[in-house]
C-alpha cells in the first residue's frame, strides 16, 4: 500500500499541437505524456475532447479540438445543455480552451456543448442528416425597391488625404499589457470649418502574422512577426464620408484583442479606447492643435458635437459602450479615460456586431447591419441593439436594423477579406449552402458587400449627423433602396423616432386563436418561439448567457385554413392618435411566398375596421442562416380613421390569414408617422455588476451559513422621469437553477440588494461561482452586465492511497488497484495514472480488451504495440462526490499463444514538480 499527497486532478494533461500555414502558430506548451478524456459511455465520463485539469490551486474545464478554430468575434462559449458556463480562453494555437472551475455546477457530462454564435463546435454536437434537412430550390432574391430620391453612396465634392499617427500607449484598466494608440485618418481637402468626425473601430482578429502565414493573438508582436492592420480595412468607407466633408478615424484595437478574455469581452476596454481617441481629437480641435500629429494638422478641425461611431463586430459592442460611457460615466476604477467628456455622439453604426451584454443605449440613435450569410456571429445578436430599447427611455432615437442578404461578416474590412489582405484571411461564409456559398445568387461577392456597407455607413452619417430625413425611407423600413447599394438586396426595420407603441408582446397582453411564446431558449415546445431541434433560428430569439429568460415574447400564429383570427389584446389602450400606419415587424419561414394577412383593429367601444390585407414573402435561409427576421409591414389607418375609429383608445389588434396554410410570428406593431426628430442626450442611472471573491470558512457558527452582498453600483440620478427598472438574474452553481426578478432603481440609490448566502464546510470542493446578471427593462442602462460571487474552496485536497487488490493475475482477468481518499469530497476526485515503460514481455494493446481500448481510450488494437508506447495512453479513475474509494481495472483477454509474464508498470500522476507519484507494477502470466 502506497500514499500520495494532493494528486495532480486531471482528465488530461496539456497536449501539443503542431500547425501549419494558414492557421494560428502552435503555441509553447509543456508536452509530458498524459492522460486522455474518454468518450461518453454508460458511467457518464466526458465526452471526447473534454477533460477536467488542475487541483488544490483551482479545476478546469479543458475542451480540445482536432483543428484550429478561427479567432472569432462571437468567441467561444462552454454550455451545460442550455445553461450558459462562460467563456473560455484559448491558447495561442486556438486548439485548446480552458474555463475556470466552477462557473457552475456542470450537470451531466453528455451535455456539455462548445458554441460560436449559437452553433455548436464540439465533436458531440447535434448533426442533422441529409434526409431530415431542410432542402429548399435555389434561394430566390426578394424584390427589387424603389429608389430613394437622396443616394448617400454617391461621393461628395471634396478630395481627400490619408495619413497615420501613433501615439504612446496606454494602460487600461482590466489589461496588463498596454494598448497601441495607432489611427488612418482620411480627411477631406477643399473643406472649410470644423468638420463632423466619423471614428471607426474594427473587431476581434489575429493581431500578428508571419510571412509564413502564421497568424497569433499576442501583445505586443514577437520578434519575427507583424502586427495585422485591422484598423486600415475601412479606407473604402472613410473615403467616401471624407469625399462628403467628413473627418474619419480607423483606430487600431489589437492590444485589446489580445487581451479580451475577461467578463464583458472587452467592451469597457474598447470603450476607453475610442474615448481616448476622441479626448486626443477634442484637444486637437483647440489649444492642442498645434502639438497634433502632421496628418491631424493637414485636416479641417473636427468638430467634435457631431461625431459617429462606426463598429465591427466586438467593435460594434465597444462603440456602443462608448456612447453609453459619454453619457452615463463609467465607476471610475473600470475606466480608462477619466477627463472631461468634450463630445457629443450623434450615432452609432453597429456592423454585424456581438452583443454580449445585450445592453444598448436607448437614447443615442443607431444603425445595426445584419450580415444575412454571417459565419461569424451566426445568430445575429445584433438585433438586440433595436429589440433592447423598447420601452427603455423616450423612444425618440431612431434605432434600424440593416439586414443585408448575402453579405458575409469579414468582407466589410479589407484587411480581413482575401484577395485585399496584407495578412492571412478567410470567407466565413465559404462553406457550402445554397444561400451563402460563394458564387450563388444570393451570395455577395466582396466588392458588392463592401460597396453597400460603405452606402449604409453613409446613411447613416447622413441622417444621424448631418439631419437629412430625405435618407430615412433607406433606414426605418419604408422599403426604398439606395442604388450605391446595387446588387445588394437590403431590407430593414425600425423602433424608436416618431413611433408610438401599440402592440408590444413583451408588455402585458392577452392573445386569442394563437399564443404568446418564448423568444428565448425554452425547454418546453409549447412555450418555444421555434423548435429547439437547430432547423430554425431568428436574430429576434438570440441567446443571451442566461435561459429562459422572461420578458421577451413574440405572438405566434400558426394556421392550416384561411379566416381563423389571431387577436391580440393590450392590458391598457393603446394612442395611435397622430400616426398615419400601423406598422408591424412580422417573421415569416425562410424561403416561403404569400403568406397574406387581413389586419383589423378594435377600439375601447368594441367598434371594429379592417385595415387592410398584408403579403409577406420569406428571406433566403437555409440550415446556417438566422433567416426567421421581422420585416416590416405597414398598412395605412385610412380605413380605421373612415370607421370613426377611436386611435386613441384602440385595444385589439386582429390578425386573419387568408392563406391556405402557414407560420408566422409578430415581434411588435407601432403607429407611424414619418419625420426624425430630435433627440435630446438622456443620462439614465446606471447599473454595473461586480465581483466579490471569499473563502468558503468552515462549519461553525450559525451552521456555516454566511451571506455576502455582490457588489451592484449604481450611479447617476436620470432625468426626473421617475424611478427606472431592472431585471436581474441569479445562477446558483449548486442547484444549477437562475432565478429572475425586476429590481426598482430610485433617485439617489448607489447599490442593489444582492444576498447570497454560503454554507461552508471542511470538505474539499471546487471554487464556486454565483452569477449575476443584468439588463435594463426602464429608465436605466447597463455598463457591466455581469459579476457575482466567487466562493474560494479553503479546504486541503484528501490524500491518496492506492492498494492493490490483483497486481498478479492470469490473463484474461483485470488488474485492479483501489484508489482510496483519506477524507469524502463534495466534488468528484479523478485520480489518473500514466503508462510507463516495463522492459522485457510488456503488456501491449492485444493484451487488453479491446472494446476498453476503443471505449475509453479511442484507440484500435493494430497495430500491436506497448500500452506505454500509445500516445497519450492513460489510466483514470474518479472517486464519486461524497464516497471514500473507487477501483480502477485493465481488463486483459486470454489467447492460446504461450508467452512469458507480462508486465505493465502505471504511475500515479501529482502536481508536485515533478508530477509524478509512485509507480504500481501489474503481472500477468499466461494462461495457456
Amino acid at each position: 500500500m502506497m500514499r500520495f499527497r494532493r494528486i495532480w486532478v486531471a482528465a488530461a494533461a496539456v497536449l501539443t499541437t503542431v500547425v501549419g500555414p494558414p492557421v494560428q502558430a502552435a503555441a509553447q506548451q509543456a508536452a509530458e505524456p498524459a492522460p486522455t478524456a474518454p468518450r461518453v459511455g454508460p458511467d457518464g465520463q466526458l465526452p471526447s475532447g473534454w477533460r477536467i485539469t488542475g487541483g488544490a490551486s483551482g479545476r478546469q474545464l479543458v475542451w480540445h479540438s482536432a483543428d484550429p478554430v478561427p479567432l472569432t468575434d462571437s468567441g467561444v462559449e462552454f454550455y451545460s445543455g442550455d445553461r450558459f458556463l462562460g467563456r473560455p480562453v484559448a491558447t495561442k494555437d486556438q486548439r485548446t480552451f480552458r474555463l475556470d472551475l466552477p462557473a457552475a455546477r456542470l450537470g451531466r457530462a453528455a451535455d456539455l456543448q462548445v458554441r460560436t454564435g449559437g452553433r455548436r463546435l464540439d465533436a458531440a454536437g447535434v448533426t442533422v442528416r441529409p434526409d431530415e434537412r431542410r432542402t429548399a430550390p435555389a434561394a430566390k432574391l426578394p424584390a427589387v425597391l424603389p429608389a430613394n430620391p437622396v443616394d448617400p453612396g454617391k461621393p461628395g465634392p471634396y478630395g481627400t488625404t490619408t495619413g497615420e499617427y501613433t501615439l504612446p500607449a496606454v494602460r487600461l484598466p482590466g489589461l496588463d499589457t498596454p494598448v497601441e494608440m495607432r489611427a488612418v485618418v482620411v480627411a477631406p481637402t477643399g473643406a472649410s470649418g470644423r468638420r463632423p468626425l466619423a471614428l471607426f473601430l474594427h473587431g476581434r482578429h489575429d493581431t500578428c502574422f508571419t510571412a509564413d502565414g502564421y497568424g497569433s493573438v499576442e501583445w505586443p508582436c514577437p520578434s519575427g512577426s507583424k502586427s495585422v492592420p485591422s484598423y486600415r480595412g475601412y479606407l473604402r468607407d472613410q473615403r467616401l464620408l471624407a469625399s462628403q466633408g467628413y473627418v474619419t478615424v480607423s483606430v487600431s484595437a489589437n492590444g485589446v484583442n489580445a487581451q479580451d478574455s475577461v467578463e464583458d469581452g472587452g467592451a469597457q476596454a474598447r470603450s476607453s479606447l475610442v474615448r481616448l481617441h476622441l479626448a486626443r481629437w477634442a484637444d486637437w480641435a483647440g489649444s492642442g492643435r498645434s502639438s497634433a500629429p502632421a496628418v491631424v494638422r493637414s485636416a479641417p478641425p473636427g468638430d467634435l458635437s457631431r461625431v459617429l461611431l462606426v463598429g465591427h463586430s466586438r467593435g460594434g459592442e465597444g462603440v456602443n459602450r462608448a456612447a453609453m460611457d459619454s453619457l452615463s460615466r463609467p465607476p471610475a476604477d473600470q475606466d480608462g479615460h477619466r477627463g472631461p467628456v468634450l463630445w457629443r455622439i450623434r450615432g452609432t453604426v453597429l456592423v454585424g456586431p456581438t452583443a454580449f451584454g445585450q445592453n444598448p443605449v436607448p437614447d443615442v440613435p443607431s444603425m445595426t447591419i445584419l450580415p444575412g450569410c454571417d459565419g461569424d456571429v451566426t445568430d445575429l445578436q445584433g438585433e438586440t441593439y433595436v429589440d433592447g430599447t423598447r420601452g427603455v427611455s423616450r423612444g425618440a432615437a431612431l434605432h434600424s436594423a440593416v439586414y443585408m442578404v448575402g453579405a458575409n461578416h469579414n468582407f466589410f474590412n479589407s484587411e480581413w477579406t482575401p484577395g485585399q489582405a496584407t495578412a492571412p484571411a478567410v470567407d466565413d461564409a465559404a462553406e457550402p449552402d445554397p444561400v451563402c456559398a460563394p458564387g450563388s445568387a444570393t451570395r455577395l461577392t466582396a466588392g458588392q458587400q463592401q460597396a453597400a456597407g460603405g452606402t449604409y455607413v453613409a446613411a447613416a452619417a447622413r441622417l444621424f449627423v448631418a439631419g437629412d430625413d430625405r435618407v430615412r425611407p433607406l433606414l426605418d423600413g419604408s422599403n426604398r433602396r439606395a442604388p450605391s447599394a446595387d446588387p445588394a438586396r437590403v431590407l430593414t426595420h425600425a423602433v424608436g423616432a416618431r413611433r408610438t407603441a401599440a402592440f408590444l408582446p413583451n408588455a402585458p397582453v392577452t392573445v386569442d386563436g394563437g399564443r404568446l411564446c418564448s423568444a428565448v431558449v425554452d425547454p418546453d415546445p409549447a412555450t418555444a418561439c421555434l423548435a429547439s431541434d437547430g432547423t430554425g433560428r431568428s436574430p429576434h430569439f438570440a441567446e443571451w448567457e442566461t435561459a429562459p429568460e422572461p420578458g421577451r415574447r413574440a405572438v405566434a400564429l400558426r394556421w392550416s385554413a384561411p379566416g381563423s383570427p389571431v387577436r391580440v389584446r393590450s392590458a391598457e389602450s393603446a394612442s395611435l392618435s397622430g400616426a398615419e400606419a400601423l406598422a408591424l415587424r412580422v417573421i415569416v419561414p425562410p424561403d416561403t411566398t404569400g403568406t397574406r394577412l387581413d389586419v383589423s383593429l378594435t377600439d375601447a367601444s368594441g367598434r371594429r375596421a379592417t385595415l387592410g390585407r398584408v403579403r409577406v414573402d420569406g428571406l433566403p435561409g437555409s440550415d446556417r442562416t438566422a433567416s426567421y427576421w421581422g420585416q416590416e409591414i405597414r398598412v395605412p389607418l385610412t380605413a380605421a380613421i373612415r370607421a370613426g375609429l377611436d386611435l386613441g383608445r384602440v385595444t385589439t389588434l386582429e390578425m386573419t390569414p387568408r392563406n391556405r396554410s402557414g407560420r408566422a410570428w409578430l415581434m411588435d406593431a407601432w403607429g407611424w408617422r414619418p419625420g426624425t426628430p430630435a433627440v435630446r442626450p438622456v443620462a439614465l442611472p446606471r447599473v454595473d455588476i461586480g465581483r466579490l471573491k471569499v473563502d468558503e470558512g468552515d462549519e461553525e457558527g450559525d451552521s456555516g451559513t454566511r451571506t455576502y452582498q455582490v457588489p451592484v453600483r449604481v450611479s447617476g440620478q436620470g432625468d426626473g422621469q421617475g424611478d427606472g427598472q431592472v431585471r436581474l438574474f441569479v445562477s446558483d452553481p449548486v442547484t444549477g437553477r437562475t432565478t429572475a426578478r425586476s429590481v426598482r432603481i430610485r433617485p439617489g440609490d448607489s447599490s442593489v440588494d444582492v444576498p447570497v448566502k454560503v454554507e461552508g464546510n471542511t470538505r474539499y470542493a471546487d471554487d464556486m461561482s454565483y452569477h449575476v446578471f443584468v439588463k435594463a427593462v426602464h429608465g436605466a442602462v447597463v455598463g457591466s452586465h455581469l459579476g457575482g460571487l466567487t466562493v474560494r474552496n479553503d479546504d486541503p485536497m484528501p490524500e491518496v492511497t492506492v492498494t492493490p487488490l490483483a497486481d498478479r493475475v492470469t490473463e484474461g482477468q483485470s488488474l485492479t488497484w483501489r484508489v482510496t481518499l483519506s477524507t469524502v469530497a463534495d466534488i468528484e476526485v479523478p485520480v489518473p495514472f500514466s503508462f510507463l515503460a516495463a522492459g522485457g514481455a510488456e503488456l501491449s494493446t492485444m493484451d487488453v480488451d479491446p472494446r476498453w481500448l476503443e471505449e475509453k481510450h479511442g484507440e484500435s488494437p493494430l497495430p500491436e504495440r506497448p500500452l506505454s508506447e500509445v500516445a497519450g495512453m492513460s489510466l483514470l479513475s474518479v472517486v464519486p462526490a461524497g464516497q471514500l474509494s473507487t477501483e480502477v481495472a485493465i481488463p486483459t483477454i486470454a489467447d492460446e499463444a504461450a508467452e512469458p509474464e507480462e508486465t505493465v508498470r502505471i504511475q500515479l500522476f501529482g502536481f508536485e514538480e515533478p508530477p509524478v507519484g509512485p509507480i504500481f507494477t501489474g503481472r500477468i502470466e499466461d494462461g495457456s
